[in-house]
């Protein structure tokens, strides 16, 4: 019996070809097998502290004297902190505002041509404190501020002024300006810097008088002599020693180069001058501003005190911070009046 070899099938073409796999081809990998959980691990057990934990301390509740001490404690370092930030930080803030106004007064007289030139306005009324009166410039330490009238500690928050009782600069005759050292600006903080020899000039309602620095003297220090009736003579005063801790007075003395002006009227005498104006002096004229000062701000904490008890401590919070703040503000810039006005 023979077999007939059967004929391959007959395959289109590229058919044969769908099963081999492709060039670079590889077969899947079979996926992982889920991981078995881990065991679990026991709990760890607490160990005893080293050293056993300390009892809190038991707070003695206070009498209503000590209390009444606690607070009084506090509301008194409040006080003497404001006054520190006050004088030390916040005065030369308030010395500048106070040039800018004097200077824009005075810029608008001086184009009006009512520049006083005596211690009465054009108007003949007296100067009030604190009114513009000249423009002084020192280039050789960098000073240029506007002086106003009177000397207290009050009217040298804003800027060096003259006293009262003394013509103004430029004038037949002395004329004395008081500056402080290192609060409130310190326009004559480099006043001692100043030599022999050099110029600087004052502007008042009279124009521009130039003067020549004769020398710095201190306490002790022989003064040039008077000035004679037809010589003006100019005295620049500010306190000596380490900052905001005076020690003495100094003085620079300059005579003037230029055309002496004719002196104005003149009211106030060195005796008739108020001590407040003096050298070193403070100002207790305004001692019941700060009273009520301190009454507000005494009724600003009592109403703070009640609120952390009725309302929470954040309401009252926000409520009392910023007026307790402001309040305390006012009463440093009153305490700061009473400080020598040459600080």
């Amino acid at each position: 019996m023979t077999t007939e070899m059967l004929p391959a099938p007959v395959t289109a073409p590229g058919e044969g070809d769908a099963a081999s796999p492709p060039p670079g081809w590889r077969p899947p990998k079979p996926p992982r097998p889920p991981r078995a959980p881990r065991a679990e691990r026991p709990p760890r057990i607490p160990q005893p502290p080293r050293r056993p934990p300390r009892r809190p301390p038991e707070r003695v509740p206070l009498t209503p004297a000590m209390a009444l001490l606690q607070a009084s404690c506090a509301l008194l370092a409040a006080v003497l902190l404001g006054v520190l930030l006050n004088v030390m930080v916040l005065s030369h803030l308030q010395h500048v505002i106070g040039q800018q106004n004097l200077e824009n007064t005075f810029r608008a007289q001086l184009s009006a041509g009512t520049a006083p030139v005596s211690e009465g306005t054009a108007d003949d009324v007296l100067l009030r404190d604190g009114e513009p009166v000249a423009v002084i410039d020192i280039p050789v330490i960098g000073l240029h501020e506007v002086i106003g009238e009177g000397s207290s500690s009050v009217v040298l928050k804003s800027g060096p002024g003259h006293r009262r009782d003394t013509v103004l600069p430029g004038q037949a005759g002395l004329s004395i300006l008081m500056g402080r050292s290192a609060a409130y600006g310190g326009p004559f903080s480099r006043l001692q810097e100043l030599t022999t020899g050099e110029t600087f000039s004052v502007t008042t309602g009279q124009g521009e008088q130039i003067y020549e620095v004769i020398g710095v003297r201190y306490a002790g220090d022989s003064s040039p002599p008077p000035p004679r009736a037809d010589e003006s003579r100019l005295v620049l005063e500010t306190a000596r020693g380490p900052a905001f801790i005076p020690t003495g007075i100094a003085r620079v003395d300059a005579t003037l180069v230029s055309e002496v002006q004719p002196a104005g009227a003149r009211q106030t005498r060195y005796l008739t001058l108020p001590p407040s104006n003096k050298e070193l002096a403070g100002d207790f004229g305004a001692v019941w501003a700060l009273v009520f000062a301190l009454q507000l701000l005494i009724v600003v904490e009592v109403a703070a005190v009640w609120s952390l008890v009725k309302v929470g401590t954040r309401k009252a919070w926000v409520v009392f911070a910023p007026i307790a703040l402001l309040t305390g503000l006012l009463v440093a810039d009153q305490l700061s009046s009473l400080l020598p006005n040459l600080l």
